[in-house]
Parts: C-alpha cells; structure tokens; sequence
C-alpha cells in the first residue's frame, strides 16, 4: 500500500485539532492539499476514515482503530528523531577516548575540559593504556579516538602527527642532578634507573636509541606504568630517562626534568582514529579541539 509518513501525520493533525482548516495550519499547508492528502489515504485503505457528516468530523471507527495503534509509532518516532538531532548537535551522547598517560596532563585534559565546557550533556570516558593496545580498541570500536605514541601500522586505523617532545632525566627535587641546567650521560647512575617495561612505545625508544650504552638500557628496576615510575622518582628510589610531557605528569614540583646534552631522542605522540569508519559528532569535535590545543602548543615549543 502506498501510505507514507505524511498521511498518517495528516491524519494525526485532524483528530488531534479537530477540523481539517486547523489541521492544515498546523502542518503548514493548505486545506485543499490536506484533503487530497486524507482522500489518497482512504482510497488505499478502501473505506472512509473520517466522518464528515458531522461538525467537527469525527473518526469512524475504522479510523479511530487505525489512529490509535499508528499514534505509538508516531510517537517512536518522534522520540527517535528528537535523539538524533541531540546527538548530532552534541545536546546528549557519549565519547570515549583512550590516552597514554604521559598524554594526558597537557594534551588530553586540557581539550576534554574545553570539550565539556562546551558540550556538558556529552559522557566521557578516559581509558589510558600503552600505544598498542589503545590502538586495538580504536580499531574495533571501543574507543572512539586515542593519543598515544606510533602503533603498528593498520589499514583499521589512521595516525596523525601532534605533538613531540624531547627525553630527559627525571628525578627527584633532592637529587643531587635536579637543579643542573642540563646533564651528560656519564653523569647518569645507571644502576638508579627506573625503566618501563619493554611493552611501552617509551620504553622500546629508548631500548632501539643508538646512542644509549647498553647499561642505560637494561636496568634493575623496572615499573610497569608511567605513574608507578613517577611516584618511584617522587620518592628517591631512583631517576628516569622520560619524554618530558611525561615527567610533567602529576605537576608536581618535587619531580624535576633535566635535559641531557649528548641525548638527541624525542618521542612523538598521534592521534589515533579509525580508518573505516567516520567519527561521531562528539569524537570529531573534541579531534580538532585536540589539534587546535596542539598546534598552538607546537607554535610555542622549540624544535630540535
């Protein structure tokens, strides 16, 4: 049968104002199309819906029947249709971001604060993991985006360069090395190293960095996240050699970075998104707000 969305709201307008003229104001169009409209629905059904003998017209009891089981599908819809336009305009919705965390106190937090000061209705996740696993749930759609370091190519996932920053040493405020200008390498205890475990894109930089002796590379101690290594530092158990951004993780003015003048490494941070898929209206939103942060940060930042 050929019955459509506009007969059956035509149909809707004239029980719910009560006469056709106030029905077609409502709809906006003109009483003659609304009654072309109500006789094309009644030709396909094969019997009168409205009786119009009488003032106002009422339904007949097949329309009645009709209008009282299509009035909940009307009004799915409509509650369906109200959703989309929330979530497309970012009222309501979700976001779910993954982070390494050494990304997160100066890139991620920063676009999320904007990001919910400008869309307060939208639930966000935070969910920070190494580079790779982060990837694995972009990919798969568990997260909508990530900032991580370079993960394995794959055709699932696109990576875009934002953001770079140099390894130091890391080390406590107390630290006999904490209030140098820069350091040399030799300087550097390596038995007092704290390393991440070899899973990290950190750790797999520093372990594939030529310039680095082997001792600086396989340590005794080992932590196996960024925020153990930190609070180790924080405590005196020993020092680092981190991306900067990480060290600034907690900004905490006990842990201190110092550069180191025969070390030229330098980690870099993507954003990572699907390649197959496009973003929801909220991951692409808070992506350019990210990029924007990121470009203005990488503008005031020195480069090598």
């Amino acid at each position: 049968m050929n019955i459509n969305l506009r007969h059956l709201r035509a149909l809707h307008a004239i029980w719910a104002q009560g006469s056709f003229t106030r029905a077609a104001a409502a709809l906006g169009i003109v009483p003659s199309a609304l009654t072309e409209t109500i006789r094309q629905l009644e030709a396909e059904a094969g019997a009168p819906l409205f009786d119009r003998t009488t003032r106002p017209p009422a339904p007949t009891l097949l329309g009645l029947a009709f209008l009282r089981e299509t009035a909940p599908l009307l009004a799915g819809l409509d509650d369906a249709v109200e959703k989309l336009c929330d979530q497309a305009r970012l009222r309501t919705g979700q976001l779910a971001i993954g982070a390494a965390p050494s990304a997160i106190s100066r890139r991620v937090a920063p676009a999320l604060a904007r990001f919910r000061q400008l869309n307060p209705g939208i639930a966000c996740q935070l969910h920070d993991d190494v580079a790779e696993a982060l990837a694995d749930m972009v990919s798969d759609g568990r997260l909508d985006l990530a900032i991580a370091g370079r993960a394995r190519s794959s055709p699932d996932l696109r990576q875009t360069k934002i953001a770079r920053d140099r390894f130091g040493l890391v080390c406590a405020a107390a630290h006999k090395l904490a209030g140098r200008a820069q350091v040399r390498l030799q300087e550097i205890d390596p038995a007092s190293l704290i390393s991440l475990s070899a899973a990290t894109g950190t750790q797999q930089l520093l372990l594939h960095c030529p310039q680095l002796p082997e001792a600086y590379r396989q340590t005794t101690l080992l932590a196996h996240s960024t925020i153990a290594q930190l609070c180790m530092i924080r405590a005196g158990v020993g020092v680092s050699l981190m991306p900067e951004n990480a060290a600034s993780l907690f900004e905490d003015r006990s842990i201190r970075f110092v550069p180191i003048e025969d070390l030229e490494l330098w980690r870099t941070l993507y954003l990572l998104e699907p390649a197959l898929r496009l973003p929801s209206p909220a991951a692409a939103q808070f992506a350019a707000l990210l990029l924007q942060d990121s470009g203005a940060a990488d503008r005031q930042a020195p480069h090598p």
